[in-house]
C-alpha cells in the first residue's frame, strides 16, 4: 500500500512541472486574452481602461471586422466544399493502379509540404497581370489580348486567395481520404460488380458510405485551419483591395500588432475562440456518433 502510494506521489511530482509549464503557456494566454477584451488598451496612447463591452459591441459595428467575417465565411465554406469534391475525385483517382502511382502520390504533397508564406508569394506572381503564369496560359491558349489584374479587384482577389488554399491543403486532404480507400476491400467490388452493378453503383453505394465518416472526421480540423488562417492572405494580398481578402485572423494581427489596439483585438480573439470552441464541439460529438 505505501508502495503504491508513494509510486503515485512520484508520478504527481514528475507530472506537475509539464503541467505547470502547459498552464502558463495555454491556460494563461487564453484567461489573459479574455481579461484584455473587457479593458480598452491602446499601447500608443498608454491607455488601459476597463471598458465592459465595448470591444465587443464595437467589432459588430466595425465595417472592417463585418467585411472580415464575410470573407472569413465565404473562405471558409467554398474552400471546404472544393477540399471535400475535389479532394474524393484526387484520391479516387490516386486509388487507380497505374505506372507511376507512389511517385505521383509522393510529388502531390510538394505543395503541402511548402509554408503558406512561400504560396502567398507564388500565388502573387501567379496572378500579376504582366508576368503572372495565369494570364500566361490564358494568353497562349485562350486569348492572346487578355489583360487582367486579379488582385486588385473584389471577387477575383477572393477567388485567387482560395484558389491558391485550395492548391496547397487539397493534396493533403486527399491522401487522408486515400488512406480510407485503402481499407475497403477489393472483394467488396468484384461480388457488387458479379450482381452487376455499374461503377456509378459501386462509388454510391461502396465507396461512398465507407468514406464518409473519413471525410467527416477531416472536415472539421481542416474548417478550425480555415478559420484560423493568416499567413497567405498576408503574404498574398495583405487583405487588399481595401479590406476585402483580410480573414477574422488577419483583422485580429491587424489590430494587435499594428495598431496595437491591444484590448479590441483581445475581443475579436475571444469571438474566433468561442466559435473554434463550438466546431470542436461538433467535431467531438460527431467523433462520439461515429465510433458508437
Amino acid at each position: 500500500m505505501k508502495t503504491k502510494k508513494s509510486m503515485l506521489v512520484a508520478a504527481w511530482l514528475l507530472i506537475i512541472p509539464v503541467l505547470a509549464i502547459r498552464a502558463f503557456t495555454t491556460v494563461y494566454p487564453i484567461l489573459a486574452t479574455i481579461r484584455n477584451s473587457f479593458f480598452d488598451i491602446r499601447l500608443l496612447q498608454g491607455k488601459n481602461v476597463f471598458c465592459g463591452f465595448e470591444n465587443y459591441i464595437k467589432a459588430f459595428k466595425d465595417p472592417k471586422v463585418l467585411t472580415s467575417i464575410q470573407f472569413t465565411v465565404i473562405f471558409v465554406v467554398v474552400s471546404m466544399l472544393f477540399h471535400i469534391i475535389l479532394g474524393v475525385i484526387l484520391a479516387l483517382i490516386l486509388n487507380m493502379k497505374f505506372k507511376g502511382q507512389r511517385f505521383l502520390r509522393t510529388i502531390i504533397l510538394i505543395p503541402w509540404a511548402m509554408p503558406a508564406v512561400v504560396i502567398g508569394m507564388a500565388g502573387k506572381w501567379a496572378f500579376n497581370n504582366d508576368y503572372g503564369l495565369v494570364n500566361d496560359l490564358i494568353r497562349r491558349f485562350i486569348n492572346p489580348n487578355f489583360n487582367y489584374s486579379w488582385l486588385i479587384y473584389k471577387d477575383s482577389a477572393r477567388f485567387a486567395v482560395i484558389a491558391m488554399d485550395l492548391w496547397k491543403d487539397l493534396p493533403f486532404f486527399a491522401i487522408l481520404v486515400l488512406s480510407g480507400l485503402q481499407f475497403i476491400s477489393h472483394d467488396i467490388y468484384e461480388a457488387a460488380r458479379v450482381d452487376g452493378a455499374s461503377g456509378l453503383q459501386c462509388f454510391t453505394r461502396i465507396t461512398l458510405p465507407l468514406i464518409t465518416k473519413n471525410v467527416a472526421t477531416l472536415t472539421i480540423p481542416f474548417t478550425l485551419w480555415r478559420l484560423t488562417s493568416f499567413d497567405l492572405v498576408y503574404s498574398m494580398t495583405s487583405g487588399g483591395p481595401g479590406e476585402d481578402t483580410a480573414l477574422i485572423a488577419y483583422r485580429i494581427t491587424m489590430e494587435a500588432f499594428t495598431n496595437l489596439n491591444t484590448g479590441y483585438a483581445a475581443a475579436l480573439a475571444v469571438m474566433l475562440f468561442i466559435v473554434m470552441l463550438v466546431f470542436t464541439g461538433i467535431n467531438m460529438k460527431i467523433q462520439s456518433k461515429m465510433s458508437d
